[in-house]
């Protein structure tokens, strides 16, 4: 599977120890390349288009559409007999559709997008947040709901891909339902080090994400990034 160029926005220094982990896993940029994922981006990001927070679901919705559309080309088909109503011809469906698994609540509309697409995927959620406040950032697992992953294809999709260390967390708490064959890691912005850190310890995944940004504040926060994707999506939290 031929890998994608990685982004601009990212630093040289942080794009040579990304460009490193290449070897362990492949490494999609959808917005690498002009497209309408690009205009759905930049919406995303801009402060006063974030007031309307249908818009902002519905574009993290259209960017999970997007990402399905280019993880489809990677999955298996069968081909079968269709009868039409003039007559037979022959069509590739889809050999079993993934299971889709997001990280509650910011994942929910981007997870959306992928459930258009995959309409017959079952779903998994994970309830996952950082414990704020300590010189590392660490997390805490609170709730899982998945079927068997064994021998299917797991899309594991969350907005943002900071530290990475929720998206690995969440993944090895997964793994108690059965080993998947095949594994896609989807965000819509990914900073080069969790990243990085994501393709080193998960390497059979493939990752997916929109864009790569410059890099993380002293809070673990993506910079430029877009902000809270959870509050944006449904208002601010205590």
């Amino acid at each position: 599977m031929a890998t994608s160029p990685l982004s601009t926005s990212a630093s040289p220094a942080d794009l040579q120890g990304t460009a490193a982990t290449e070897a362990q896993a492949n490494i999609h940029v959808v917005c690498a390349e002009p497209s309408i994922a690009n205009h759905f981006l930049a919406e995303l990001r801009d402060k006063e288009v974030q007031k309307d927070s249908l818009r902002f679901r519905r574009n993290l919705q259209r960017l999970g559409e997007i990402i399905a559309y280019r993880i489809s080309a990677h999955l298996s088909y069968t081909e079968q007999t269709i009868q039409t109503p003039l007559a037979e011809t022959r069509g590739k469906l889809l050999h079993d559709f993934p299971i889709l698994a997001t990280v509650l609540r910011a994942g929910l509309p981007f997870h959306q997008g992928f459930l258009n697409y995959f309409d017959q995927s079952p779903s998994a959620f994970v309830a996952a947040y950082r414990i704020e406040g300590t010189a590392q950032v660490q997390v805490q697992v609170d709730y899982l709901s998945a079927p068997s992953l064994d021998e299917r294809v797991l899309i594991l999709a969350d907005p943002m891909l900071a530290t990475g260390k929720s998206l690995v967390q969440t993944y090895r708490a997964m793994l108690r339902f059965g080993t998947p064959r095949q594994v896609h890691i989807a965000a819509v912005i990914a900073s080069p080090q969790g990243l990085a850190y994501v393709a080193r310890e998960i390497p059979e995944a493939n990752l997916w994400v929109a864009a790569i940004d410059e890099g993380l504040n002293e809070q673990a926060y993506i910079v430029p990034g877009l902000g809270d994707a959870g509050d944006l999506s449904y208002g601010s939290k205590l």
